[in-house]
C-alpha cells in the first residue's frame, strides 16, 4: 500500500506474537552524500533521537510503553526500528510519524550529536587496530562512486564543519514519505495496520521527489595495490573484486561463490591456507552486499612466519586454480545449504522479518526476501564457474597489505 504522500506501507501480521514492530527505512545512506560533506547520513541516525517538533524526548515515552529501539546506517539506507507490546503500537507510530514530520532542529542538539559522532569516529576507526581498513580499501576499489568513503565519513572534519543549513537541507531532501517505507509487524491485522498508518502518517507533507545523480563506477581495467604500515598485532591481507549489485540476480551467484571460497572452516580457503599450509591464522571471503555494484572480499590474518607477498601468492594460486578447474559439486551444495539455513534462521525473529521487508523496498522489490531461497536453489555449477571467470581476474583485483610496523 502507498499513502497519498508517497509513503510505502507494509503490514506483516503474526497473530501468535504479543509484540509489535515498527520499522521505518529511509532510502538514504553515505552514497547520497557529497564528497566534501560525508558522514551526514550517519549523523542523522543520531539526530533522529534528539527530539522532534512535538516530542522533546524520543526514548522516554517509548520506555514507558515497554518498548525499545535502535537504528543503523549503511551506504544505501538508514533503518530505524522499535519493538513494544502490541497493545501499545500507537505509541511507536506516534513517535516515528512525528520525527518524519519534522525534527526539533537546534544548535545544542546538533552540537551534542556532532561530538558523539566525532568521538565514535576516533574510537572505532582512528584508534582501533585495523580501524581504517575500509577507509583505505574503499578509496582503492572505487574511483568515482560514493562507495569510496565509509558510512562514518571520510574524515571527522566533515562532521565538525556541518552547519544547521546543511543539516536542514539533508533532512528536507531525504527524510520524506516518498523516500521511506513503514513496516508494521506482529499482533495486528492488515486492515488495522493500514488504518493506523493512514492515521499517523497520512497528513505528513509529501516533500519533493528525490533526484539522485550518483556517478557510476567505471569498469576496472588494471590491478590496484596499496601497502599500509601501522601498529597492529599481525599483518593482514585484503583482496577485493568488483561484483554485481544487490538488485541483480548475479549478486546471489557472487555471494554463493564467496561462500564456496571462504565461508567457515569447511571452505576452500580455510582448508588449504589455515589447516593444510598454515599461511593464515584466519581467512574468509564475503561480499559487501551493496545496492550498487559492490565487492567480493578475501581477507585474513597471517602467521608471523609468512610474508604478505607469500600470502598473496598462496591466495592467488588457490583462487586461479579454482577459476581454471571449476567448483566441486560437494562444495557448491555445502555453500548452498549454508545460505539457505542462514536465510531461514534470519526469518524467525519478527524484527528481522520486518527489516527484510523494509530492505525489499530499498532494493525495489518488497517480495525480494521471499524470493532469495529460490535464487540460491537455482544456482548451478555453470553459473558459479562463469561468475568466477568473469569476476576473479587479476586486472580487477584491489589488494591491500596491512603490515605491522615492528
Amino acid at each position: 500500500m502507498q499513502l497519498a504522500n508517497g509513503l510505502t506501507v507494509v503490514v506483516h501480521p503474526q497473530a501468535e506474537s504479543t509484540l509489535a514492530v515498527v520499522n521505518v527505512a529511509y532510502k538514504v545512506g553515505s552514497r547520497d552524500e557529497e564528497a566534501d560533506k560525508t558522514g551526514f547520513a550517519h549523523l542523522f541516525e543520531h539526530l533522529m533521537f534528539s527530539g522532534s517538533v512535538h516530542i522533546p524526548s524520543y526514548d522516554e515515552p517509548l520506555q514507558r510503553a515497554g518498548g525499545q529501539n535502535n537504528a543503523f546506517t549503511t551506504p544505501d539506507y538508514t533503518n530505524y526500528y522499535l519493538t513494544l507490546p502490541a497493545e501499545n503500537i500507537e505509541t511507536g507510530l506516534w513517535l516515528e510519524s512525528d520525527r518524519m514530520l519534522g525534527l526539533a532542529f537546534n544548535e545544542k542538539g546538533l552540537e551534542v550529536q556532532r561530538k558523539v559522532v566525532i568521538e565514535e569516529f576516533a574510537q572505532r576507526y582512528l584508534n582501533q587496530p585495523y580501524g581504517d581498513v575500509w577507509h583505505k580499501m574503499r578509496e582503492l576499489a572505487y574511483q568515482k562512486h560514493p562507495y569510496r568513503w565509509p558510512t562514518i565519513g571520510k574524515t571527522p572534519e566533515h562532521i565538525a564543519q556541518a552547519n544547521m543549513a546543511d543539516v536542514r537541507a539533508f533532512f528536507e531532501t531525504y527524510y520524506t514519505p516518498g523516500n521511506a517505507v513503514l513496516v508494521i509487524a506482529g499482533k495486528i491485522t492488515v486492515e488495522k495496520g493500514f488504518e493506523l498508518a493512514e492515521k499517523w502518517f497520512g497528513d505528513i507533507p509529501a516533500g519533493k521527489p528525490v533526484q539522485r545523480k550518483i556517478p557510476a563506477e567505471p569498469p576496472q581495467t588494471s590491478k590496484r595495490f596499496l601497502e599500509v604500515k601501522a601498529e597492529v598485532p599481525v599483518d593482514a591481507f585484503y583482496k577485493a573484486f568488483p561484483m554485481p549489485g544487490r538488485s541483480s540476480e548475479g549478486y546471489y551467484i557472487a555471494d554463493l561463490l564467496g561462500d564456496v571460497l571462504g565461508r567457515g572452516k569447511s571452505s576452500l580457503l580455510h582448508r588449504a591456507l589455515v589447516e593444510q599450509h598454515a599461511v593464515f591464522t584466519e581467512i574468509s571471503a564475503y561480499v559487501t552486499g551493496a545496492l550498487d555494484p559492490g565487492l567480493l572480499v578475501i581477507s585474513g590474518r597471517l602467521h608471523s612466519s609468512v610474508s604478505l607477498t607469500e600470502a598473496e601468492q598462496a591466495v592467488d594460486a588457490l583462487v586461479y586454480k579454482f577459476v581454471d578447474e571449476g567448483v566441486a559439486t560437494d562444495d557448491l551444495e555445502r555453500a548452498r545449504n549454508q545460505a539457505l539455513t542462514s536465510h531461514a534462521f534470519s526469518e524467525v525473529e519478527l524484527l528481522d522479518k520486518a527489516m527484510h521487508l523494509a530492505y525489499g523496498f530499498i532494493v525495489g522489490d518488497i517480495n525480494r526476501t521471499n524470493m532469495e531461497p529460490h535464487f540460491y536453489k537455482n544456482i548451478t555449477e555453470i553459473d558459479i564457474n562463469k561468475m568466477a571467470k568473469n569476476l576473479l581476474k587479476e586486472d580487477k583485483a584491489n589488494t591491500l597489505f596491512y603490515a605491522k610496523t615492528n
